[in-house]
């Protein structure tokens, strides 16, 4: 199976395939909507990657798996996000 990645930025997109990943720069919601279709429709894709500016699309579906990832200029989240997560997840403080 082969990753494909979704980016809003070129410098993600460069890097990326310098890895052998292939992929696409959209800027528009409709261009992100086209791109996804194209990319649900092939069948030896696995694992889509998007970089967190696109993070708004949820999809019910097993395969591929969508995977958030920071872009070049690092992740939009506040520095304790892994700490909210497991708090959330098991209802303690840490």
């Amino acid at each position: 199976m082969k990753m494909y990645l979704i980016s809003d930025n070129v410098d993600t997109l460069t890097g990326m395939r310098l890895a052998g990943v292939e992929g696409a720069v959209v800027h528009e919601r409709e261009e992100l909507k086209n791109e996804l279709d194209k990319v649900l429709a092939d069948k030896s894709i696995g694992i889509i990657l998007l970089t967190e500016i696109i993070d708004d699309v949820k999809l019910e579906r097993k395969l591929p798996l969508i995977v958030e990832i920071p872009d070049r200029h690092g992740t939009g989240r506040k520095p304790d996000f892994i700490t909210s997560y497991v708090n959330e997840a098991i209802g303690l403080k840490l």
